[in-house]
């Protein structure tokens, strides 16, 4: 039978276990067979790629993922880019993440209502290329809120960055047409965020009704219902009402510790660090000095999520990487920068760090059956890494050390012949 046959790799599944070397056949868009040997595996009408020693592994999830933010430093920027041209930077961005080995997104939010849901169906129907994307709503939020960007003088809804309600009436309304749109999750801002100083993050701007409303409609429909949730209370709001996937979780008492650690086999916790560290250390060039980002709060939130996070982990909480890249200070594909801040940062071991974005990866998706490790019988979305990520995660946000990326049995970049390993036919 024909198919793709990775010779002399080394073996990283996704599980935790310690890597091995083998080989791996793939047929279909599945994997076929795993060999847990040096010895050749013999495959009639195969190609061949010796990995000459490289590491093999499952494509990697990112969790809160935003294609349709354009790498501006303001809200508003990103909002105003004409809708045109939005899709096509969106069919952009999908595409690069793909190719630096992102092989699924959770949509965590998109800049116009539809953005998300037909990107999703342009890459389901192989019009463009693209990771397994779930496509989320826009914000959703309160005048004043996070993502409330409309002005006294210009009141048009088309120029907020989220979708303002004032009510559990107009809740259902707007959820209702965003479920209409196929979207796969409704995304709430529970708390504000210090980048909006009039709605800092410690506070908490939904009404339970609100949420209450919102998640009766999600479930109707068997779709799930995400959180930007920073306060402690907006969290504890989150959990209260069964939604799935909370972003940021950075203030915590004990009370909420216990109610995540309660629901850990349930929630999602994608924090988006990379967005705060940035804030702190990265966003001088764009006004935005230390000093001036104390000032907005951020070196007391960071402290507060390192402080949280760690006690997530330490509980089993589910923390996954991804979070708020596309800004100018964290622009697009450098999520797997996420990876490397747990270990220095949340106490994760490489591995640790390696399984959140490959065996949790596929959890979040949805598919935990077969999707997210390397093993017989899962699909084939796999990434052929140069050197080993355990001893240096910096590696997987290299574009040149991901020598190939497969999605569902088929290269989205096909490694290239070189001399310390080749792409040959099996006789």
């Amino acid at each position: 039978m024909s198919g793709v046959l990775f010779t002399n790799v080394r073996i990283l599944d996704g599980t935790g276990q310690l890597p091995y070397s083998g080989s791996v056949l793939v047929q279909g868009n599945r994997i076929a067979a795993v060999g847990r040997s040096t010895a050749p595996m013999p495959v009639a009408g195969a190609t061949v790629i010796d990995g000459g020693g490289a590491t093999l592994m499952p494509g990697m999830c990112e969790a809160h993922t935003h294609f349709s933010w354009n790498d501006a430093a303001t809200l508003s920027a990103i909002q105003t880019m004409p809708l045109e041209e939005h899709v096509l930077w969106c069919a952009k961005v999908a595409r690069r993440y793909l190719e630096v080995g992102f092989t699924s997104c959770v949509g965590a939010a998109c800049a116009k209502p539809r953005l998300d849901v037909v990107i999703r169906n342009g890459i389901n129907s192989g019009q463009i290329p693209g990771p397994r994307y779930l496509a989320a709503s826009q914000e959703i939020t309160v005048p004043g809120g996070l993502g409330d960007e409309t002005l006294p003088h210009l009141p048009f809804p088309e120029f907020s960055f989220g979708v303002n309600v004032n009510c559990a009436d107009e809740m259902r309304k707007v959820v209702r047409m965003f479920l209409k749109y196929g979207v796969d999750s409704i995304k709430l801002n529970l708390s504000g965020d210090n980048f909006t100083p009039d709605s800092p993050a410690e506070t908490t701007w939904m009404s339970d009704a609100e949420v209450a409303a919102a998640m009766d409609e999600v479930r109707v429909r068997g779709k799930r219902g995400t959180a930007h949730a920073r306060s402690a209370a907006s969290v504890k709001q989150a959990l209260r009402h069964g939604i799935d996937v909370i972003y940021h979780a950075s203030f915590t008492d004990e009370e909420t510790l216990d109610m995540l650690e309660a629901a850990k086999d349930r929630v999602f916790v994608a924090p988006g660090i990379a967005i705060l560290y940035a804030m702190l250390n990265e966003a001088e060039a764009w006004g935005i000095t230390r000093a001036k980002a104390t000032a907005m709060g951020y070196q007391i939130e960071w402290d507060a999520a390192l402080e949280s996070l760690r006690a997530m982990h330490k509980r089993g909480v589910r923390i996954l990487p991804g979070g708020d890249y596309g800004f100018a200070f964290t622009p697009h594909c450098q999520n797997a920068r996420d990876l490397e801040f747990f270990v220095k940062y949340l106490g994760f071991t490489p591995m640790e760090a390696i399984r959140s974005a490959t065996l949790y990866g596929g959890q979040i998706m949805m598919r935990p059956n077969e999707l997210g490790t390397l093993r017989e019988g899962w699909l084939a979305d796999l990434l052929l890494i140069d050197g080993d990520p355990l001893a240096n995660l910096s590696i997987l946000r290299d574009p040149k050390r991901i020598l190939a990326v497969m999605k569902d049995g088929r290269f989205a970049k096909v490694p290239e012949i070189e001399s310390s390993w080749a792409w040959d036919r099996a006789a």
